[in-house]
């Protein structure tokens, strides 16, 4: 039987989601060797990879059950009991056998939370602390990764991707209770991206902006801090 887990995660202390042969310390490293332990050995295949330090509150993966395990809402409670306090399997459920956690997704929907401070130690893991932001140029600017564009140069150099070219159906900001909220609803996301938008939006003006996303000039921008980048939701 084929389960559909959507997990939530603090990826502070990980070494991003993916699996690495060089350590365990990564989502789905400990993921499976929880579910080894369980007698469930199953590669775990999620919707999309998160780097380091990133979080997520909804990302979604599919694993292959043996016939034993049937009992779902028993298995979740089991996963919770044994998986480390910083992930979460927030529901487990049945789906169709052709199902796949990454190639059936359509929107993949992402949010960047920022706070304007310049020091903060009980927030530095979960946002971006920043100084200053000028908020109306951020909520304008934002707008211009609406639509197609090839977005090569804003990518993490090293991507080997046989495309380029992504849509961005929606992108705003917004205020909720002293922090910004930038919310990017895309087909996919290339390896950085949307640090890398972020990054832009918060150093670059518009004009700027215009020449990296038409590819007639890479600003070189640095991109956002993993430690704002959440992973909030995907959709079948």
């Amino acid at each position: 039987m084929r389960c559909a887990l959507v997990i939530a995660y603090n990826g502070t202390d990980f070494l991003g989601s993916q699996t690495q042969k060089s350590s365990k310390n990564t989502i789905l490293g400990e993921l499976e060797h929880v579910l080894s332990q369980i007698n469930i050995d199953s590669k775990v295949v999620a919707s999309g990879r998160t780097d380091r330090g990133v979080h997520a509150t909804g990302q979604v993966c599919h694993i292959d059950l043996p016939l034993f395990w049937s009992d779902l809402d028993k298995l979740k409670k089991v996963l919770n009991k044994m998986l480390s306090a910083s992930i979460l399997v927030k529901s487990a459920k049945a789906v169709d056998d052709n199902f796949h956690a990454r190639y059936s997704a359509k929107k993949r929907v992402y949010r960047y939370i920022i706070k304007e401070s310049s020091k903060n130690p009980f927030e530095d893991n979960f946002v971006t602390l920043f100084k200053s932001v000028d908020f109306s140029k951020l909520k304008q600017n934002i707008k211009l990764f609406i639509g197609e564009h090839d977005f090569k140069f804003f990518m993490k150099s090293g991507s080997d991707v046989k495309s380029t070219r992504r849509s961005i159906y929606k992108a705003f900001a917004y205020r909720y209770k002293g922090y910004i909220i930038l919310n990017f609803e895309a087909n996919g996301f290339l390896r950085s991206q949307i640090r890398m938008m972020v990054g832009a939006l918060l150093a670059l003006d518009e004009a700027e902006i215009k020449e990296q996303l038409l590819c007639k000039k890479n600003q070189k921008i640095r991109p956002a801090k993993s430690n704002g980048l959440y992973l909030a939701k995907i959709k079948y």
